[in-house]
């Protein structure tokens, strides 16, 4: 197991990815302390887990509920070693019109949640990090952030700062010990995220399901789509030791979509 009696923390741990992070990183001897918005999809993560996890409550916008978090994550466990932010918005809030018919506060809304939650909990993490001399912070970026892609508001912008916020925070934490990492996934068919979004974009895209799927499927060079386990056990790696080289970067799992 690769990482045996390391210390995680895990935002977002109730979505599918981050439930998938998750559980690959509790497989692979971690110890995972999850948050979330809501109880119920987080406990259910962490029963499923079992003795390896514990659950809390943690909104990543408030910046005292994920210190105070951290706090008591650092009285129980002795240190944080991990500090993974897979968090999400319904998409109904911000994608599915043209950026013609998009209202400000719209398109702003993705900006001012993915970037500031990422910043809060990469430095609330950080700053206990740097008194060990070592740590690895990751989130999850998307293909939008690269490439142009329709009726997605501000939510390209808003991983375009995440993968800028990456480079950053590596330049500045490598020298003390830290890594600093992101995954762009594409297309994942496996989450309700992914149906979401094509209900919001299906009339303007003419396509049923099935065929939206081919359409993720056909944007990657072996013609599928990424899997949830794959981008798990690579976030697994990511944050273990055996990565050590690797920092200040988004790593694509997008199986062939530009870099």
């Amino acid at each position: 197991m690769i990482l045996t009696n390391k210390v995680a923390v895990i935002y977002g741990a109730g979505g599918a990815i981050g439930g998938a992070i998750a559980r690959e990183l509790a497989a692979e001897g971690a110890r995972v302390f999850l948050t979330g918005r809501r109880a119920e999809p987080v406990e259910a993560v962490a029963a499923a887990i079992g003795p390896a996890a514990e659950a809390a409550v943690v909104d990543a916008l408030d910046e005292p509920a994920i210190l105070a978090h951290l706090d008591g994550v650092v009285a129980t466990a002795g240190r944080v070693d991990i500090s993974f932010n897979a968090i999400g918005m319904a998409v109904e809030e911000i994608l599915g019109d043209p950026l013609l018919d998009t209202d400000a506060a719209r398109y702003a809304l993705p900006l001012a949640t993915y970037p500031t939650s990422f910043f809060l909990t990469a430095r609330g993490a950080a700053r206990h990090m740097v008194a060990n001399g070592a740590g690895a912070i990751l989130t999850v970026s998307a293909l939008p952030g690269r490439v142009g892609s329709p009726l997605n508001g501000g939510y390209g912008p808003a991983q375009a700062a995440k993968e800028a916020m990456i480079r950053d925070l590596s330049l500045e934490l490598a020298p003390r010990g830290l890594r600093v990492l992101g995954l762009r996934p594409h297309g994942l068919p496996e989450t309700a995220t992914m149906r979401d979004i094509y209900e919001l974009k299906a009339a303007a895209m003419g396509i049923d399901w099935e065929a939206f799927q081919t359409y993720l499927a056909n944007a990657s060079h072996p013609h599928r789509a990424m899997r949830l386990d794959e981008v798990a056990r690579t976030a697994a790696f990511l944050a273990s030791d055996g990565a050590s080289g690797i920092t200040g970067t988004t790593v694509n799992l997008t199986m062939g979509n530009p870099d």
